[in-house]
């Protein structure tokens, strides 16, 4: 893999040289930070040579989007992802195609849910103190609505999907192996799932994953091992919404790209009501976030300029992961 300086297309800047806050300062002080390890730094990056892509969650509906658009073009945000969390079931024909003409006219990637999964279902078990199975699909009936939602997005022109099981993952890279599908819609593995070793983030990627969100508690050392044994694209929030912990990475985000690259940048919002499954009765409180997470990233990129760490980004309008480790899809006998 060719270092940032090599990257065709991209700035000559060292971005993967590590970027620490206040280090100057400290320095004068006496405190200069410990060295680190060269061997830490992700040798992998994005097909296109970029490190780093921007993604806004919780865009729930067409106003939302509209929402970000508009901020983030007065904020100067650039974005390569827009995802939602209600679910593809949630929007009407209707509003799914508004959705897919908006992003496309910005060259950006539209990522929709599929459920059901387990918070709406039947099932109990997701409420004990144990949390049962999760947020998985519970039965045939489960996968077999998130393949409905799957077919039905993508022929209305998403090519993303989000899914919060490892069945559904298996079986919607099947279908696009076999063309239910189009062959080039994207999978990503939600937070709500996402794996928190090197061994269980390789399984991810072999299932069919092309990018894995990874819970945003996971140590530095940890980003390092799972980059040892996985090229797959990362996605990480850099600010985690409360029921996935509320943490704020914002001041080791130029560290996370560095031994996490590929990267997706998530901006998320701790402090906020929870909006899922959307509907009109959380319209203002859902416009009002989408406006605040844009505003998250402007804070984030302008911390990675001050730290000289903002080279590296994709080119706007970049969505493939490149080449990744899959499991056959057939098993000889």
């Amino acid at each position: 893999m060719p270092n940032n300086t090599e990257r065709e297309g991209l700035p000559v800047t060292d971005s993967l040289s590590p970027r620490r806050p206040g280090e100057p300062a400290l320095a004068a002080l006496g405190l200069s930070a410990p060295c680190t390890d060269d061997s830490d730094t992700s040798p992998h990056a994005f097909p296109e040579g970029g490190t780093w892509r921007t993604e806004i969650p919780s865009v729930e509906g067409p106003e939302a989007l509209a929402v970000v658009l508009k901020e983030a073009s007065r904020l100067d945000v650039p974005v390569h992802r827009i995802s939602q969390g209600s679910g593809v079931w949630m929007l009407t024909d209707a509003e799914i195609t508004e959705m897919v003409e908006s992003a496309a006219e910005r060259d950006i990637e539209l990522c929709l849910f599929t459920g059901p999964r387990g918070t709406w279902d039947t099932g109990a078990s997701v409420r004990t103190d144990s949390h049962g199975a999760g947020l998985r699909a519970r039965g045939h009936d489960a996968v077999a609505g998130c393949v409905e939602d799957a077919v039905r997005a993508t022929e209305l022109g998403v090519k993303c999907l989000l899914v919060a099981d490892e069945g559904v993952l298996w079986t919607l890279h099947r279908a696009r192996e076999q063309g239910v599908i189009p062959g080039d819609t994207t999978l990503k593995v939600s937070a709500l799932i996402g794996p928190v070793n090197p061994a269980s983030y390789a399984v991810f990627e072999r299932l069919g994953a092309d990018s894995l969100n990874v819970p945003s508690d996971l140590t530095l050392a940890h980003l390092t091992e799972i980059r040892r044994v996985s090229a797959a694209p990362m996605d990480l929030y850099v600010e985690a919404p409360d029921d996935l912990g509320g943490y704020v990475r914002m001041y080791e985000i130029a560290e996370l790209i560095r031994r996490g690259a590929p990267l997706y940048l998530k901006f998320g919002l701790a402090k906020a009501p929870a909006i899922y499954p959307y509907g009109a009765h959380l319209r203002d409180v859902t416009l009002d976030t989408a406006r605040e997470r844009v505003r998250r990233g402007r804070l984030a990129l302008d911390l990675l300029a001050r730290h000289g760490a903002d080279g590296g980004m994709s080119p706007l309008g970049s969505r493939l992961p490149g080449t990744l480790d899959r499991f056959p899809l057939t098993v000889s006998h």
